[in-house]
């Protein structure tokens, strides 16, 4: 009878999963509409029409779903207050909920005639090329599941043989709707409730224009599970933020992982909505691409501001901190949305990546900054100055000219050569079987080389990482020196 109960529980889990992917990838979509000249309201039983009032037991889901759907509009329709930065004409709005134009209303020559709806699906999609749809996802391949949260589930997929993207959906399968579904016995009306998540999150990712937010390339709407218009996104796709590899990496790249973050919350700050928050602030949150640090889960954003009559209105706890932040003549908490981005930044980011194993030079001042964002001292302005600075003297070299190094040996240039083995390891480095760093210029590779007593010649690469630096393989030897055009091998004569 056991075994007989894990059977049935373990095919129960696998028909959700497969239910997901089959709405993901598998049943025939709808393609977007043909251009026409007049975009008509969306059809009754649209994702985003307002939900029809109900009585009973369901009254507690109706409210739900009209409260998630008034905040999907409040964030189609929202600006950002005077004084914020304008929205710029090519950050086009992401859907149309607002009330059709006639032919006469559309813009001039440069604006697009609108789209209409096809029966029974959502309301119009508005997204700039290059626009993905359900034809491009029909014929994908590699499709791998790479994980899945409360609401959706995530797939890797290759389109047409060469663009790897993500996928997501709502996850049939996930938390959100089993509860839901519990509850209230309706499969439907749990699926609209969670959709607009995703929803939300494709208005934030289209209004958000920054580099360091995942891209939007296109959606989806096809009939899943006996559901009308289920809705899959496609993205760019990033690698998974694993916080232990990235301990394990070089610190320039780490401080680019946290330079990212603080150019992100620099524009979130000053966003066209105004002060943006990540309420679900974590790493998983974030993947990478490219090197830079991307946020990619936008549904849990907030830009509403916390109300206030007094100080003590405006508290910030923390696992390990709490903050009171002053209450403005407006009554609003002063800045509360930018500073609880700035301390989950300390926390789960700047103590980890920033000071370690970083020039001597440079720990000063990223102590100081790493302790300043750690007591609020400052504010994401003066974060992201403070991280500039350090770029720049980077990149410069100028974080150099205050050392009193010597030369402790002398070396012998060799042009054109390389040494193909005699490598030891050390730690970070680029490559896991040698080691392989980088140098603003010869002198800071000798000065390297001095500091490791294994360490007898390095060899200069054309390789260069993304501040522009040299990368310079140290080795334990020079018995076998092989000619290379594209190397300059310096090799130490004297100890």
């Amino acid at each position: 009878m056991r075994r007989r109960k894990t059977a049935v529980a373990v095919g129960c889990c696998l028909a959700f999963l497969l239910g997901t992917l089959l709405n993901v990838l598998f049943i025939p979509g709808s393609e977007h509409p043909p251009p026409r000249d007049v975009a008509p309201p969306s059809p009754p039983g649209s994702l985003l029409d307002p939900p029809e009032e109900e009585g009973g037991g369901r009254a507690t889901l109706t409210q739900q779903i009209r409260e998630r759907y008034e905040e999907v509009l409040h964030y189609r329709q929202h600006r950002a207050a005077a004084g914020r930065r304008p929205l710029r004409p090519r950050e086009r709005r992401l859907m149309d909920l607002a009330p059709p134009r006639t032919s006469a209303e559309q813009p001039g020559p440069r604006g697009r005639a609108a789209a209409e709806p096809r029966a029974g699906a959502s309301a119009e999609l508005s997204l700039e090329p290059p626009l993905l749809g359900c034809r491009d996802i029909r014929n994908v391949s590699g499709v791998q599941y790479l994980g899945s949260g409360y609401t959706k589930a995530v797939y890797k997929a290759v389109l047409n043989r060469t663009l790897a993207v993500a996928l997501k959906a709502v996850d049939f399968g996930g938390h959100d709707i089993a509860h839901c579904v519990r509850q209230f016995s309706s499969l439907g009306d749990c699926y609209r409730l969670a959709a607009y998540k995703i929803v939300k999150e494709m208005i934030l990712l289209q209004r958000l224009r920054h580099a360091n937010v995942l891209q939007l390339y296109g959606y989806c709407y096809q009939d899943s599970n006996d559901i009308p218009d289920t809705l899959t996104t496609i993205t760019e796709l990033g690698s998974p933020l694993e916080m232990i590899q990235l301990l394990q990496t070089s610190w320039e790249d780490r401080f680019r992982i946290c330079l990212s973050l603080v150019r992100l919350l620099h524009y979130l700050a000053h966003s066209p909505l105004g002060s943006v928050t990540l309420l679900d602030f974590r790493p998983r949150q974030f993947v990478i691409v490219d090197g830079e640090l991307k946020v990619t889960d936008l549904d849990d954003a907030s830009i509403e501001e916390s109300s206030c009559t007094s100080n003590s209105d405006c508290f910030m706890e923390f696992p390990a901190r709490n903050f009171t932040l002053p209450c403005s003549v407006e009554g609003r908490c002063q800045s509360m949305n930018e500073k609880r981005n700035l301390y989950n930044a300390y926390r789960f980011f700047f103590t980890y990546l920033l000071p370690h194993s970083a020039p001597s030079s440079l720990r000063p001042l990223l102590d100081k900054i790493v302790n300043a964002t750690g007591e609020l001292h400052w504010g994401i302005d003066e974060t992201a100055a403070q991280l500039e600075r350090v770029l720049n003297l980077y990149k410069s070299g100028e974080y150099l000219q205050n050392t009193t190094w010597m030369p402790k040996a002398e070396y012998r240039r060799v042009p054109e050569a390389f040494i193909p083995d005699e490598n030891y390891r050390c730690w970070p480095s680029y490559h896991h079987k040698g080691c392989l760093l980088s140098v603003f210029d010869v002198n800071e590779a000798i000065e390297i080389c001095d500091s490791y007593s294994q360490c007898k010649a390095f060899v200069l690469t054309n390789q260069t990482t993304w501040t522009g630096r040299q990368l310079v393989f140290f080795k334990m030897a020079s018995n076998h020196i092989m000619p290379d055009p594209d190397k300059i091998t310096y090799v130490k004569v004297t100890d």
